[in-house]
């Protein structure tokens, strides 16, 4: 990467160690556990697999490493399912609160462990009365409600791989997903609040299921009451008459360590989703690992809060998997930051006296624009430690993050990962990490990972290239279901022997890992490689921006020239004066170079429905190509109306 790009992020001085209370009572104080991890990895992750989890049968191999393929704890046996909920039971903690659960019209549920282990043994016995068994597929859509926690479990319970699809999706996307994974029952909900509306989750799964050969079976959950819910004689089943008529017994199935927990869709550059696969004892492993220590887990006394959609991988691992497993209680919501008003997440976290918030930069930008009115109006005082996962976090979010909601006693952990990591993995240690806005600090112990050129060589520290992991982890991806080939050209052919995550990424000159976004986000500018993250993390530091989002656009000048969508703070008013004077602040920050050739003021941004911004439907429109696809964005209108102001205004007016 050219030198350029090496001064923005790396010029962040602001440091934040942990406060010595923090410190004083912190699971880890210091750095001795990355040095035991550096020395014998494969110990290591032993050692947590046998501290934090219960087998049935021990391994006799930790690892087998076939290069791109990894088998962890071989031999060993395990159910997720038990070790999620039957253990703690067992160890007599079944009347604590496993989820806090806050429906979007108001209704909330309170569930012990113990009756959360009822709820999933006789959805498991359901399950088996619709045919399921070992080894078979179920689909599951719905919104976020206890169920679909409940359902995962189950599914785990018999040794039936999951494959979660997000509620907001379409028909098709639904029917694709089903059809790559073959899976046997689908199960759905009539429908899904959000917003005050009714999503039609029933008749969308019909529609899909028109198309899905492989659906025996689909249980229904009714949620909204709709009187007229279709349904099908002899392969459709309510959940209120099928799974409460269960027996509250079912025996977990014992499985070996490496058979598949779930299959979860994740984007592809081809177009067609990739069915990443994980398995049972690794991935539980390190979602419980990461889990303890990233977040500093208290069980007796945190309320645990990651407001991520079960139908991403963030809530798999943190809101289901690694909490559960570790006997945390978690609050879970199934609404939207802004509904019924924007002070809805301060007055959850004032309800339940949350202890640890863990949300994505998005939301938080999207807080920074609507004023600390609304966090002011509440008790935040339960907070102890904030969490930041989905996309790189500029510096100022960070900031504001850790002095508004956080009170300035906070720690925030910065947390880098994937679908395909499974778990966390480059991320501070909030007792002993000396934090930097807008940094993710260090590899987590037991994740070798690396910086590379483009010719594979390691970058020296400070430098910047290419983000690569060097030994295999335990939440790994096991391959794309159905394709290994792919799984092997996808991740392991651009660097030999490593695995590439496709995510740049820089070292300062303390080694403290920055990361830049995916590679398609870097922008080749008169031959400079700047980062769309960059120009973004100035922008937002400007007083007068709330929120922004960069991409490139072809020139014929520059090759690439930088387009700027700028959401401004209340108060401003758009004007030629201010966009000079945001380009201004950009070079200032990065360099001329980095100066962006047009600003548009827009009211919102194309998001998703989990909140991520689609920069590739911003960079359809700043080429003027078509439109791609703008099923999953919660507001499809939003990118139609930046597309007519865009070509409203001249590219070289930069206005």
């Amino acid at each position: 990467m050219a030198d350029v790009t090496l001064e923005a992020l790396l010029q962040e001085g602001r440091t934040f160690p942990p406060s010595e209370d923090f410190a004083r009572g912190a699971l880890l104080r210091d750095g001795r556990l990355y040095d035991v991890a550096a020395g014998d990895p494969e110990a290591f992750w032993a050692t947590q697999a046998g501290e934090l989890l219960d087998w049935s049968e021990p391994w006799h191999t930790v690892l087998e490493w076939e290069l791109p393929f990894a088998k962890w704890f071989l031999g060993g046996r395990l159910n997720a399912s038990y070790n999620c909920v039957d253990r703690h039971v067992a160890a007599g903690h079944g009347a604590q609160v496993a989820l806090l659960w806050e429906g979007e019209p108001g209704d909330a549920r309170q569930i012990t462990y113990a009756q959360l282990l009822d709820d999933v043994s006789r959805c498991a016995n359901a399950l088996k009365a619709l045919g399921v068994r070992k080894g078979d597929r179920v689909a599951i859509y719905l919104g976020m409600v206890p169920e679909l926690p409940v359902a995962m479990l189950a599914c785990a319970r018999l040794g039936a791989a999951h494959s979660v699809v997000f509620g907001g999706f379409t028909s098709d996307s639904l029917r694709d997903r089903i059809n790559d994974a073959e899976c046997k029952v689908l199960i759905t909900g009539d429908g899904a609040w959000r917003r005050g509306n009714i999503v039609p989750l029933k008749e969308i799964a019909d529609a899909a299921m028109t198309e899905t050969p492989s659906i025996e079976r689909c249980l229904v959950l009714r949620r909204t009451a709709q009187a007229d819910v279709a349904m099908q004689d002899g392969r459709d089943f309510w959940w209120h008459d099928l799974v409460d008529a269960q027996a509250p017994e079912c025996p977990p199935e014992p499985m070996d360590a490496e058979d598949l927990l779930f299959i979860l869709y994740t984007s592809g550059t081809t177009g067609k989703p990739k069915g990443i696969m994980h398995t049972t004892g690794g991935y539980l492993t390190q979602v419980a690992f990461t889990h303890k220590y990233v977040f500093d887990l208290k069980p007796e006394t945190d309320v645990f809060w990651c407001t991520a959609d079960c139908g991403w991988v963030t809530g798999h691992s943190y809101i289901v998997y690694g909490p559960l497993a570790n006997r945390a209680t978690s609050v879970m919501y199934e609404g939207t930051p802004d509904y019924p008003d924007k002070e809805r997440f301060w007055s959850i976290v004032e309800k339940y006296k949350v202890t640890t918030l863990y949300t994505a930069p998005t939301a938080i930008r999207t807080f920074m624009k609507w004023g600390t009115q609304y966090s002011d109006a509440h008790d935040l005082s339960s907070l102890r430690l904030l969490g930041s996962v989905g996309e790189p976090i500029n510096p100022e979010a960070w900031v504001w993050y850790w002095k508004n909601i956080g009170g300035g006693n906070c720690p925030v952990v910065d947390t880098w990962w994937q679908t395909e990591t499974g778990a966390i993995m480059i991320s501070p240690l909030p007792g002993t990490t000396v934090a930097k806005p807008g940094s993710a600090t260090f590899p987590l112990p037991g994740i070798g990972s690396d910086i590379v050129n483009d010719e594979g060589v390691p970058v020296p520290i400070p430098g910047g290239g290419y983000l690569v992991l060097t030994q295999p982890w335990p939440s790994m991806l096991r391959g794309i279901w159905g394709d290994p080939d792919r799984y092997r050209d996808t991740y392991w052919s651009r660097f030999e022997g490593r695995y590439f995550a496709g995510d740049g990424a820089k070292r300062d000159d303390e080694g403290y890992f920055w990361l830049l976004g995916r590679v398609d986000d870097i922008m080749l500018v008169a031959g400079h490689n700047i980062s769309t993250t960059e120009v973004e993390s100035a922008l937002v530091s400007h007083p007068a921006v709330a929120e922004a989002a960069v991409v490139g656009r072809t020139d014929a000048m520059t090759g690439q020239a930088v387009s700027a969508f700028v959401i401004l703070r209340s108060g401003n008013e758009p004007t030629d004066a201010l966009v000079t004077e945001l380009r201004d602040h950009v070079a200032h920050h990065i360099g001329p170079i980095a100066k962006p050739k047009t600003i548009l003021f827009a009211e919102d941004l194309p998001k998703t429905r989990s909140g991520k911004i689609m920069r590739r439907l911003l960079r359809n429109v700043a080429e003027d190509e078509t439109l791609g696809d703008t099923t999953t964005l919660a507001d499809p209108s939003v990118v139609e109306g930046i597309k007519a102001r865009y070509l409203s205004t001249s590219p070289d007016d930069e206005g």
